[in-house]
């Protein structure tokens, strides 16, 4: 008996660093990628991920506007979110978890302190579930 493979989406406006978290991510589960935070409200919208790896400055939607969104959308509400950033200030990382952020990762970052986050929110995402 094995349980389906978790969705992660993967929301990034650079796409050389999009298409690495996208491989990196595949060995946690599937993935779906957008390419900025509309993008991606509306593909969580669809077909809600089990977590969401999120930039958060991207054009259309940042990742905090996109954090919050789900936080109010019904369904989406307890989806955890990762965001990964270059702003580093504590204002910064404030703001992300004030937003819905359930870890912050600051760029540039170990692939492996990011699987690790990520493995956190899926297992978050299961308990409850």
């Amino acid at each position: 008996m094995s349980a389906a493979r978790p969705r992660i989406l993967v929301a990034e406006d650079d796409p050389d660093l999009l298409r690495m978290l996208e491989h990196v991510m595949r060995a946690l589960g599937d993935v779906v990628t957008a390419v900025d935070g509309q993008d991606a409200l509306e593909k969580a919208r669809a077909t809600p991920p089990d977590v969401i790896v999120t930039d958060v400055m991207m054009p259309r939607m940042d990742g905090i506007t996109l954090a919050k969104q789900l936080k109010g959308t019904p369904g989406l509400a307890n989806v955890p979110v990762v965001m990964l950033t270059a702003k580093t200030g504590p204002r910064d990382v404030i703001a992300g978890i004030n937003a819905g952020a359930r870890f912050y990762v600051t760029k540039p970052f170990k692939t492996e302190d990011l699987v690790a986050k990520v493995r956190k929110a899926l297992g978050a995402a299961k308990a409850s579930a």
